[in-house]
C-alpha cells in the first residue's frame, strides 16, 4: 500500500473521529443545558430564533445531536438568518455540510491530482481544511451580503409606499401589511420580513420588539436607524408619515451615493484584467508579425542577408 493512501485513510478517520467528539460533546452540552432549563421550569426546545414557526420534535432531535461549535454559535445562527436560512433544521443541515466537506474533500483530490508523492498532501490536506471550514463560511457569508443588499435597495420604495398608506389614513400595522403585499414579487426578501413583523405582532408581541427583532434578523444600519426613529417618533407622538419620508430621503441618497462609488471603483478594479489578459493579447498581435519578420532576417530566412 503507498504511504500517501495510508496517510489519506489516516486524515479520513481522524477527521471522523473529530466529527464524532463534537457531535458527542454537543450532544451532552444541550442535555445539561436541557436538565438546567427543566429546573426552571421553562421548556426547552419552545423558543425559535426567528419566531416563524415553533419547533417540530424532529428538528428538536436533530439540533441536539448538531455539533454545539458549529450549529448552536450565536454568529452562526445570526448569519444563517440574515442569508434567509431561518427554518430550525438550517444550522443542522449547515454543521452536517462542514463535516461533510472535512472528508469528501480531501477525497476527491486525491483522486483528481496526479500521482506524486509529495504533491498530493502538500495540496490537498491545505483545500481539504480549507473546504471544510472557510468556504462553507464563506458562502455562507457571501449570501448574507446579497440578500442584504437585495434588502437595502427595496427600502426607499417600500417607505414611499408606507408614506402613501399611512398618509391614507391606515394604521401603520395594517400599512406594514399591504406594503408586504404589494412587494412580494419586487422585494420578496424585505416582503418576507415584514410578514415576519406581522405575524409576531398578531402573535401578542410589542410592535417595538417586533421592529427591534426586524433590524437584528436583517443586520443593517439603515433598518436599525429607521426602527429606532419609528419607536422615538411612537413614543414622543410625532408624525410617523414626517420620519417615513425622511428616512426614505435619506436611504435613497445613500442608495445613489453607493452606485457613484462603485462606479468610481470599475476603472481601478479594471488594472488587473487588462494588464493580465488584454495588454497581453494586443502585444502579441501588433509586434507578432514584426518579431517574425525580425527572426527570418537574423535567422538568414530572408531579407538583405538571406540572399
Amino acid at each position: 500500500m503507498q504511504p500517501i493512501l495510508i496517510i489519506l485513510i489516516l486524515a479520513i478517520a481522524a477527521s471522523v473521529g473529530l466529527a464524532a467528539y463534537a457531535l458527542l460533546a454537543g450532544r451532552q452540552r444541550r442535555m445539561a443545558f436541557d436538565r438546567a432549563v427543566d429546573g426552571v421550569g421553562i421548556a426547552p426546545g419552545k423558543i425559535s430564533l426567528t419566531g416563524r414557526k415553533p419547533k417540530s420534535a424532529m428538528a428538536t432531535a436533530a439540533q441536539k445531536i448538531a455539533p454545539n461549535a458549529w450549529a448552536e454559535s450565536p454568529k452562526t445562527l445570526s448569519k444563517l438568518v440574515q442569508a434567509g436560512y431561518d427554518s430550525d433544521t438550517a444550522p443542522m443541515t449547515f454543521a452536517a455540510i462542514r463535516v461533510a466537506a472535512l472528508v469528501v474533500i480531501p477525497a476527491m483530490l486525491y483522486l483528481a491530482l496526479p500521482n506524486f508523492f509529495l504533491t498530493k498532501p502538500l495540496i490537498a490536506l491545505p483545500l481539504a481544511l480549507y473546504g471544510a471550514f472557510i468556504a462553507p463560511v464563506a458562502v455562507l457569508d457571501r449570501q448574507a451580503r446579497e440578500r442584504q443588499d437585495r434588502i437595502r435597495k427595496s427600502i426607499p420604495d417600500a417607505l414611499d409606499l408606507l408614506i402613501v398608506c399611512v398618509e391614507a389614513g391606515s394604521s401603520l400595522d395594517s400599512s406594514l401589511l399591504r406594503v408586504a403585499r404589494e412587494m412580494r414579487l419586487g422585494a420578496p426578501d424585505l416582503s418576507a420580513e415584514l410578514f415576519v413583523v406581522n405575524r409576531k405582532m398578531n402573535a401578542g408581541m410589542r410592535r417595538e420588539e417586533a421592529l427591534r427583532g426586524l433590524a437584528t434578523r436583517t443586520g443593517l444600519v439603515e433598518i436599525r436607524g429607521l426602527v429606532s426613529s419609528m419607536i422615538q417618533s411612537e413614543k414622543w407622538g410625532t408624525s410617523i408619515a414626517q420620519v417615513l419620508r425622511i428616512n426614505a430621503e435619506e436611504s435613497r441618497r445613500k442608495r445613489r451615493q453607493a452606485a457613484e462609488k462603485r462606479a468610481q471603483q470599475a476603472p481601478v478594479k479594471m488594472i488587473i484584467p487588462l494588464v493580465l489578459f488584454i495588454l497581453p493579447a494586443l502585444f502579441f498581435v501588433i509586434l507578432g508579425p514584426a518579431a517574425i519578420q525580425i527572426g527570418k532576417i537574423f535567422g538568414g530566412g530572408g531579407g538583405i542577408g538571406g540572399r
